[in-house]
Formats: structure tokens, sequence, C-alpha cells
């Protein structure tokens, strides 16, 4: 499938599942290596990180620990400018290495918010990691660790990323066509 519709919008494909698996794999990779000796709590961002946080967890070698935070900060295709809490963590951070995994991060608002949160509960260090990542939109201060892909500033759906709550199934990622 090339083109896809989800709901009022149509979509091209923009990243295979293969391209997908290789930045997760080179993630890994560099994670692997960087953080063996570390205590380290990954901590997904739902919705959108369910399907990296899985992928790239079964290729980690080093006991860890996984946990999961649910924010919202979209509505449709755009950033609502806020960041609203849905579950929170329940984890004891302090002393731990904390690595945020998010599926994309476009205006650094997210992890922006999320970071100042998470270090008041004083843990050792705190590392960003994302599939997806809008460095021309990044509006932020934020330090991205791990990135995937980098990608241009378009709307994008599939493999955990949605339009509306839909498309998060697609094992490929669709960019929006706007005509």
């Amino acid at each position: 499938m090339n083109i896809i519709q989800i709901i009022d919008k149509r979509f091209e494909l923009f990243i295979q599942g293969k391209e997908i698996e290789d930045a997760v794999d080179r993630v890994a990779l560099r994670m692997n290596t960087d953080l063996a000796e570390k205590d380290v709590l990954f901590l997904g961002i739902l919705n959108g990180a369910f399907m990296f946080a899985s992928d790239l967890l079964k290729r980690i070698t080093f006991t860890c620990s996984i946990s999961f935070l649910k924010l919202v900060s979209y509505k449709g295709t755009s950033s609502t400018g806020s960041v609203n809490r849905l579950i929170g963590l329940n984890e004891d951070i302090a002393g731990k290495t904390v690595v945020i995994l998010e599926d994309i991060i476009d205006s650094g608002l997210t992890i922006e918010n999320t970071m100042k949160q998470l270090k008041g509960y004083e843990p050792e260090e705190i590392k960003i990691a994302a599939l997806l990542v809008k460095r021309e939109n990044i509006s932020k201060e934020v330090v991205i660790d791990y990135a995937g892909i980098e990608i241009p500033n378009d709307f994008v759906i599939g493999y955990g990323l949605d339009y509306n709550g839909y498309g998060r199934n697609l094992k490929d990622i669709y960019k929006a066509i706007y005509y």
C-alpha cells in the first residue's frame, strides 16, 4: 500500500518497516555499549512509543526495567501547546539512568515538560531516545541522545504514531498528502 486513507486524510508511504528496523537496531547497538554498566529504567511515552519501546527492548542485552507514562499533547494533526499527563510514574527513579523513549520529537514540548518533572525525582541522569526527530521544528532546549531517523516537518502516522487514534497499527510510516 503506497497510499492509504485514514478518516479524512490521505497518506503516502514514507518509511518502510525495514528502514525502521534498521534504525531501532542502530539505537539498540549504541545503548548496549553506552548503558551496559548502568541501572537503567526505560520510560516509554504512551501511546505513540509502544511499538518503538517493544522492538527496542527486544534488542537490549543488559538487565534493565521499563515503565510507561501516558501523555497527550496533540489533537488531530497539530500540537495543542500543552502537555497533559494521563498516567503517571509509579517507580522510584532516584539514582537510576532514565531513558525516555519517544516515538517522535517534534517541537520538544513534551520532552522538555517530562524532563523537568523527572529531575525532581533525583535520577542519576536522564537520556532521550526517539525513533523520529524533526530537528528543524524543535523549539526547546533538548539534547537527543539516541535518534533513529531525522525527518522533515511532515505529519506522519504508523508504527505507533496516529491521526486521531487511527493508524498506530501500521508497520510502515506514512506522511500526509496535502493538496
